[in-house]
């Protein structure tokens, strides 16, 4: 999210909280009595399991061999900043009713964030009620026809953090995070409409020891932005990635064999000039199976824009999955977004649960609700041409 989410729907509010995100940006399952649940397949008639084609450029449908483009939505936090498994349960309909308004936007695939506090009660006993609501999530977007895009160890709200999992040291930490992914992963493992888990919303590997695990800067007192370690303790970045990406990838793939692996990063090419990426170097991104990457063109600087995310490209697919004209013009961004097709194949932005149809409604709209409202009108838009 150059940061995430970038909480969107806040930034937008003023320049002044545009402002504040450029400054943010740079300066940084089911168990219970011993059963696990997996979500059937059975009734997935429409969806069919997407793989990465034999030449690594594209995802394709197995059953078909089509080649596969995604055009989606974060559905990270609704209109009151709430995230979904804040709400999930006491307000099911709204969520249904959200992922219709997206389906009929044209969207074929939504990210959803879930809360390392809301999944796991302990370091190794996961809450049965999140992952029971997972699974009834997953029965939706089967229903609908939608693929999830599901991204985990969310620590984006304070107040949702476990007291416990703050005092673990890094290898503790990692064992609690590879415990959350198995027990996702035992939910997701049997559904075509699971796309693919991503590891972390943009994790970060500091240079030196540093205090808390995320960064002291939030955004509307959410926090994105997620290290993997405190003390690099005279490990280079590169090993500290790779072992940590490879611990929870070992735990999925110890139940689940099948689902797309990734990990949404900030694009720091496009932020410090001649940066190389650290989570996709070729080695350090081994065990992924595509990149996936968070982009926020500037206005008359698209041509960089495209440049950096170049800069990606390692042999696998990519995925933009974060994308809003934030500080560019819808124009700006549907330049960028035709150029980008050639080696990106999914753009996933954003939605908050109000309609188009409920932003024309507004008398006097923000520049954020005149603005989503334009942009959600651009989105259908393409998916219709």
């Amino acid at each position: 999210m150059y940061k995430r989410n970038f909480c969107f729907s806040i930034f937008l509010e003023s320049i002044n909280k545009m402002q504040q995100l450029l400054i943010y940006y740079s300066a940084v399952i089911l168990f219970a009595g011993g059963y696990f649940f997996s979500v059937s397949s059975a009734a997935c008639d429409t969806l069919d399991w997407i793989e990465v084609s034999t030449c690594k450029t594209h995802f394709v449908k197995k059953k078909t061999n089509k080649p596969v483009v995604f055009w989606g939505a974060n559905y990270d936090h609704d209109t009151k900043m709430r995230l979904i498994d804040d709400y999930w349960i006491n307000e099911w309909n709204t969520v249904v009713k959200d992922f219709d308004e997206m389906k009929n936007l044209g969207l074929n695939i939504v990210r959803i964030h879930l809360q390392l506090g809301r999944f796991m009660d302990s370091p190794s006993q996961a809450n049965r009620q999140s992952l029971n609501q997972l699974s009834k999530l997953i029965h939706a977007a089967e229903k609908r026809g939608i693929y999830l895009y599901v991204t985990g160890l969310a620590c984006y709200k304070k107040s949702n953090i476990p007291d416990w999992y703050d005092t673990l040291n890094e290898t503790e930490r990692w064992a609690v995070q590879a415990a959350f992914w198995k027990h996702v992963a035992r939910v997701c493992k049997s559904s075509p409409a699971v796309f693919c888990y991503d590891l972390m919303n943009e994790p970060l590997v500091p240079n030196e020891q540093t205090g808390g695990w995320l960064t002291p800067n939030g955004l509307e007192n959410l926090f994105y932005v997620q290290k993997i370690t405190r003390n690099p303790n005279g490990r280079k970045p590169h090993v500290i990635a790779k072992a940590w990406i490879d611990c929870l990838v070992k735990a999925i793939r110890s139940v689940d064999q099948r689902h797309l692996i990734t990990v949404g990063v900030i694009p720091w090419a496009i932020v410090q000039a001649n940066a190389k990426p650290l989570f996709y170097d070729p080695v350090v991104a081994e065990n992924l199976d595509f990149v996936s990457v968070h982009f926020y063109p500037e206005s008359q600087k698209i041509d960089k824009a495209l440049k950096s995310l170049k800069v990606y490209a390692i042999g696998k697919p990519i995925i933009i999955a974060e994308i809003f004209p934030m500080k560019c013009s819808i124009k700006e961004m549907d330049h960028f977004i035709d150029c980008s097709r050639s080696i990106a194949q999914g753009f996933i932005s954003f939605y908050w649960g109000k309609t188009i149809e409920e932003y024309t409604q507004i008398q006097s709209p923000t520049i954020s609700e005149s603005l989503m409202k334009e942009w959600l009108n651009y989105l259908k838009s393409k998916r219709e041409n």
